[in-house]
């Protein structure tokens, strides 16, 4: 019974679907024969005919000028088009069907008898083609208003006047149901300025954005420049700041290179358009090179980092991929994922914790991984303060768990994920990561197996960063909460840090730190109130900023290099590897010796002491803020 109803209900659509149809052709004929009458009326009353004129000299021509033109219509798919989506190739439609018509007319009309002159013919078919065309854009122009009255459309100001700012201006005028009017464009080629796309004005340069928003009240701004630098976008969105328009961009260059744009796709402007970042352009014979074909692990596979390692590693067709997490959500999340998306590919996953080696063990008998990214990390800094004990057991010895097993099964590289917090530690967190690469490049002195770690900075959007938490409290009306007002933090996109990370993994010789070029840090405030103003909002006017107060272990700068450390260019100039330091592997045993100790008998008050004697670069916060606060 179900199936039947279902059936019926399509066969109703489509029978609702076909009338509407056969109705608005049936017009769309009508409107047709009526621009023929009109055309043929008028060219006859400015061209004249020779002898006199009867009834039939009109009604005959008449009939015959109707029937041809109808066909020459049909054979060009002028009725068969979607006007609401017309564009140029319906236009020259139109234009060639009353051009062809007239071929077969002139030899009819000498037929007959009628002697027409050759400015006859040329009138006729001007006002065919603008009665016609007219009609069908008074259809499209009457679609919109009824979808969306004028006064009601949302004023839109296009930022690029090239064929990306006219795919925009065509989608706004094919959905009026979006309630959006192009109102002009700006574009920085002096030689445009003044000139009309499709009947909309280019009103001036970039500089001149808050004067139009002001002069023409503008309500949203998108920009449509699928070239521009991201020093160039970020210009332009700090322009937009100063105006109280909703701002909107266009997908990248790859996303429209098929030459079409869909409405759809025009979105918010999002925070990481901000960093100022060029787009990546990664090696991808170093990294085919050592990935392809073979076995390849990836810990902590569920987390931010994690997840797109495996995204990014799927594409290069390893051997095996094999998913390691102890929270078995996310590890299914990504499986599931990848299995949608790569069918071919051969994935385990795995339910694991780096902690138990017995178990790390018997997975890396059985799969014997080939490479290995290490992410799987405790990264909260305040709460790892708060549970110092918990960083230890997890970043320390999971870490030596699965780098001593690597050198026992002969993974051929491992590649850690580490931190800018590793940098001068003024957290347990920092300290553990710092202590982390220390350890793998004592096993490296030792080991064929190839041991490098990657430092990078923050990474928008990642769990428990500070973006999700700003747009959860701006949704709640406020306030957002910064801890300090000069707190200042590296950024970069998690596609682009982990792209990177891949790629350094394949620069790899063993014993390397590889650091990858944050650009400038940004302070957290600017964050913010940038975020606020993407959102549609004032900062301290519609929404509020309130200063919490640095948290436990956290410090004003982080820093990518410590002082010991100098950095040597790669032919990536996006990543650099550090001078590498002298490691003490008798000093590094004593002192994880005496670690597991402490943790085993939970002498939880020992631990920083402890941290301090094995990483010799970590200090208090306290100690680090004084020090950056006066150098403010």
């Amino acid at each position: 019974m179900e199936i039947k109803a279902t059936q019926a209900k399509k066969d109703s659509f489509i029978r609702s679907f076909l009338e509407k149809y056969r109705i608005r052709q049936g017009i769309l004929l009508l409107v047709d024969i009526f621009s023929v009458l009109v055309a043929f009326l008028i060219g006859l009353n400015l061209t004249g005919i020779s002898g006199p004129i009867g009834i039939r000299d009109i009604i005959v021509p008449l009939g015959v000028y109707i029937t041809l033109n109808t066909i020459s219509f049909y054979i060009f798919g002028c009725y068969t088009s979607l006007w609401r989506y017309a564009g140029e190739q319906e236009i020259i439609s139109v234009v060639k069907a009353s051009v062809v018509y007239i071929i077969p007319l002139y030899f009819l009309n000498k037929w007959f008898g009628y002697e027409y002159s050759r400015l006859f013919y040329i009138v006729n078919t001007l006002f065919i083609i603008i009665l016609t065309e007219g009609s069908r854009l008074a259809y499209r122009t009457g679609r919109r208003i009824k979808c969306q009255p004028l006064n009601k459309l949302s004023k839109v100001l296009i930022v690029g006047a090239g064929s990306a700012g006219e795919l925009v201006l065509n989608e706004l005028n094919r959905n009026p149901e979006l309630g959006k009017i192009a109102i002009g464009f700006v574009d920085d080629d002096k030689n445009k300025i003044g000139r009309n796309i499709h009947g909309v004005r280019i009103l001036g340069s970039t500089k001149n954005i808050k004067d139009i928003v002001e002069n023409y009240d503008i309500d949203e701004i998108i920009l449509a420049m699928i070239n521009v630098t991201s020093e160039n976008k970020r210009r332009i969105i700090d322009i937009y700041n100063d105006t109280k328009c909703k701002l909107r961009t266009i997908p990248g260059i790859f996303e429209l290179i098929d030459g079409t744009v869909d409405i759809k796709k025009i979105r918010d402007v999002k925070i990481e358009d901000l960093l100022g970042r060029e787009t990546l352009n990664g090696n991808l014979d170093n990294i085919a090179k050592y990935i392809e074909n073979k076995v390849v692990m990836v810990t902590g596979a569920g987390g931010s980092i994690g997840s797109e390692l495996c995204r990014q590693i799927a594409k290069f067709n390893p051997k095996m991929l094999i998913i390691l997490d102890n929270y078995e959500n996310n590890a299914y999340a990504i499986q599931q994922e990848l299995k949608w998306q790569h069918k071919s590919l051969d994935i385990k996953t795995i339910i694991a914790s780096i902690r138990e080696k017995t178990r790390m063990e018997s997975i890396f008998q059985e799969y014997l991984p080939e490479v290995v990214f290490h992410a799987a990390a405790h990264k909260h800094v305040p709460l790892m303060e708060d549970s110092p004990g918990e960083a230890i057991k997890n970043n320390i010895f999971g870490t030596l768990n699965v780098a001593q097993l690597a050198d026992k099964y002969k993974t051929k590289r491992f590649v850690l994920i580490s931190t800018d917090k590793a940098v001068n530690p003024t957290n347990i967190m920092g300290a553990t990561k710092r202590a982390c690469e220390m350890i793998i490049q004592a096993i490296d002195q030792v080991s064929q197996t190839e041991y490098v770690a990657v430092r990078f900075g923050n990474v928008l959007g990642s769990n428990g960063s500070v973006i999700p938490l700003f747009k959860k409290q701006i949704l709640e009306g406020g306030p957002v909460t910064v801890t300090h007002p000069e707190i200042t933090r590296f950024f970069m996109t998690i596609p682009e840090a982990v792209a990177l990370v891949i790629e350094a993994g394949g620069m790899a010789r063993g014993g390397e730190i590889f650091v990858l070029d944050m650009g400038e840090p940004m302070k957290i405030l600017d964050l913010a109130k940038n975020l606020i103003r993407l959102s549609g909002f004032e900062p301290d006017v519609d929404i509020k900023i309130e200063f919490t107060g640095l948290r436990p272990g956290e410090k004003l700068y982080e820093e990518l290099l410590m002082n010991e450390e100098g950095l040597t260019n790669t032919e990536n100039n996006k990543i650099f590897v550090a001078r590498p330091m002298d490691i003490d592997r008798d000093c590094v045993k004593r002192h994880l010796m005496f670690l597991d100790m402490i943790i085993r008998n939970e002498e939880i008050d020992l631990i920083d002491n402890a941290m301090k004697a094995f990483v010799s670069t970590y200090i208090r916060p306290e100690e680090a803020n004084l020090s950056d606060a006066a150098s403010l």
